[in-house]
């Protein structure tokens, strides 16, 4: 009901923008510092060293960068998802069918403000931009799609237009478009509940992966000034540091000496929003996107610098309170951006501050910290935030 009511609410406008002339430019190439196309391919609930251990990660971990110490920002898997594209998971702390409100911007309103082609391709979704809780096998039943693990159509602002739930696409189109030379400037994959791990093993991912990304390793159309980025999205004991294997590939974007090396800097899934708004001086979310550490082949050249923290205290297994949150006494306002944030010398999206650049009283996110909040630690909301909302 909560999900239905901040998407019907008359105060929550359709989006931020006005998307029905929006284009994927598939064929209009915006340079990037380091690299022009970033491909991230998400895993499930493994353990760093389990990971690490798996002959076909391994064999990946070779050919690039050991992200040592990358991070998940909550558990379960849904909040990390949503994190990665919009830089805060707002409390959840299930997997239920939560829509992110339109006046919540993404990723999505950063790349097409600088004209910056985007898509996801979803492994087993029956559709385009199919917008169902789940889609099961056919012959046995069992879950093989599932929305918590597609970012983007968790967002209203991308659900209810047309045009940008067309760039959710079937794993099975994939093809079609690296053939046409069609794959999109920044895209997301997500396996299938089968072959990310979820209902199998690391060792079927892993063998999955190889079959998948080998090959095209090869190809000249996918991997040209191509950055992935192979993740997992939590790890599998609650009780550990979520601390989660993370690879960087890229023969045109990583140089030869630092191939089979290691990056031990502290990132966390909001790195990957801040690696891409480095890499294409993108304008910023607001939210915990602004502070989070740039990977460090990025930050050679974008100028951003490593910022460090004690990482043996950094746990990040507990959601803290937030408007979804299921526990009623952990309810949370709607945080409000602050859209004043100013890091390494990007802004905030000027959409984001025409709309709520009047509520700054009411912003958790001031000071761009690169530590993030915790259940143990949570956000502090100004009074008149909670008064109010």
């Amino acid at each position: 009901m909560l999900t239905k009511l901040l998407l019907l609410s008359p105060f929550f406008p359709l989006a931020l923008g006005d998307y029905s002339g929006y284009s994927n430019h598939g064929s209009q190439i915006v340079k990037g510092n380091t690299f022009n196309r970033f491909i991230t391919i998400w895993f499930e609930n493994t353990d760093f060293d389990k990971a690490a251990g798996d002959p076909n990660f391994a064999f990946f971990a070779k050919k690039g960068i050991t992200l040592t110490n990358y991070f998940a920002v909550t558990h379960p898997s849904e909040p990390n998802y949503i994190a990665s594209v919009t830089g805060d998971y707002f409390g959840i702390d299930n997997d239920e069918d939560n829509i992110i409100p339109a006046n919540v911007s993404s990723v999505a309103d950063l790349l097409e403000d600088k004209g910056i082609s985007w898509g996801e391709y979803e492994d087993y979704m029956p559709s385009t931009g199919f917008t169902g809780f789940d889609f099961k096998d056919t012959k046995t039943h069992q879950n093989r799609y599932v929305k918590k693990h597609n970012p983007l159509i968790t967002h209203a602002s991308v659900a209810k237009a047309a045009q940008r739930r067309n760039n959710i696409k079937n794993f099975t189109l994939f093809e079609e478009d690296l053939k046409n030379n069609r794959i999109p400037q920044w895209v997301f994959i997500t396996p299938d509940m089968q072959n990310d791990g979820h209902d199998t093993s690391v060792t079927y991912a892993g063998a999955w992966l190889r079959k998948f990304l080998e090959p095209l390793l090869k190809n000249p159309n996918f991997m040209k000034d191509t950055l992935i980025l192979i993740t997992f999205d939590e790890n599998e004991t609650y009780t550990a540091q979520n601390r989660v294997f993370s690879i960087l590939l890229g023969d045109d974007v990583i140089p030869k000496h630092l191939v089979g090396t290691k990056d031990e800097g502290y990132y966390n899934h909001y790195s990957e929003l801040a690696t891409v708004q480095a890499n294409w001086n993108l304008r910023t979310l607001g939210r915990y996107d602004v502070g989070a550490n740039v990977f460090g082949i990025v930050r050679a050249k974008s100028g951003d610098k490593l910022r460090t923290l004690d990482i043996s205290k950094v746990y990040n297994n507990e959601s803290y309170p937030g408007i979804f949150n299921s526990d009623p006494k952990r309810w949370a306002p709607l945080p409000v951006p602050d859209t004043s944030a100013k890091f390494a010398g990007r802004t905030v999206l000027e959409s984001i501050k025409r709309y709520w650049g009047r509520q700054q009283n009411k912003s958790v996110y001031k000071g761009a910290p690169l530590s993030i909040p915790t259940f143990q630690q949570p956000p502090v909301y100004p009074k008149c935030a909670r008064r109010s909302n």
